[in-house]
């Protein structure tokens, strides 16, 4: 049985807009979320023409699909969603991020068996930095990871390029505003010292674009080097340089409180 609302004469109440399924994205977006390949080389495949939705060619970037219902299908063959993988990277330095560089620099992907489906970096590493980096193919997982909500702690080793008192640590682990961002650490410790240089750890919860060189920049310090070497409760270890080893996501989990849900 269905009732229908008496008309009050009072205006309706104005509701948020309902969070998009996780299931539907853009046709680029929906080839990475499957594992086939990167948005950029997706892109590419459907100005092509070697994209098909459901029986027709794809034309439009910004066509929708519904990764649970959809046929999609690249070249003849129907793709479906990979297994979830999640691995664990010891980025070398001078490595860069990106799937494919223009200027010919290695990448992480160099490291990667060719047997495994598109994995995308979860949160990035620049170029001079090196250590843990997360790689996966699970978008949902990423975006708990990434969500600056939820806290997850990444730690680096920093070396600098001068020896710094007590008071040196202090005056780094302060909120920077540097003109575009206020840049914040959750700490800072001095790990060991040298005549000329030292070691800090540096734990950070949010990920801005090169925050911990311009923290100590701010500072008057430079970066000799820079390592990640945990995020959330996964830590870097014995990893050889360019090795990987595959964990269990819900291992860097553990350290989001249970409420704490997907990005939005």
């Amino acid at each position: 049985m269905s009732f229908s609302k008496p008309n009050t004469g009072a205006s309706p109440v104005k509701r948020g807009r309902a969070r998009p399924s996780a299931d539907v994205a853009s046709l680029p977006r929906a080839l990475s979320k499957l594992g086939f390949c990167s948005r950029t080389k997706a892109t590419a495949l459907i100005e092509a023409g070697r994209v098909m939705v459901d029986g027709r060619v794809a034309r439009s970037m910004r066509q929708r699909v519904n990764l649970k219902t959809a046929r999609i299908v690249v070249d003849g063959e129907r793709l479906r969603e990979e297994p979830k993988i999640y691995l664990k990277l010891n980025k070398p330095r001078g490595y860069v991020t990106t799937y494919r560089d223009p200027s010919g620099r290695p990448t992480v992907y160099d490291c990667m068996p060719e047997e495994f489906p598109f994995l995308f970096p979860v949160g990035r590493l620049d170029r001079a930095s090196e250590g843990l980096l997360l790689m996966t193919n699970d978008t949902l997982w990423s975006e708990r990871l990434l969500n600056p909500l939820n806290g997850v702690r990444k730690c680096y080793h920093v070396k600098v390029d001068r020896a710094l008192e007590p008071d040196d640590v202090l005056a780094i682990a302060q909120p920077v505003d540097d003109g575009a961002d206020t840049l914040t650490t959750a700490s800072v410790r001095l790990l060991r010292r040298g005549p000329r240089s030292c070691w800090l750890e540096i734990v950070l919860t949010e990920g801005r674009n090169r925050q911990i060189r311009r923290i100590l920049a701010a500072n008057g310090l430079s970066v000799m080097r820079l390592v990640r070497v945990a995020f959330a409760d996964l830590p870097l270890g014995d990893l050889p340089k360019g090795g990987i080893a595959l964990f269990d996501g819900a291992e860097a989990l553990r350290s989001i409180e249970p409420s704490s849900g997907p990005a939005a």
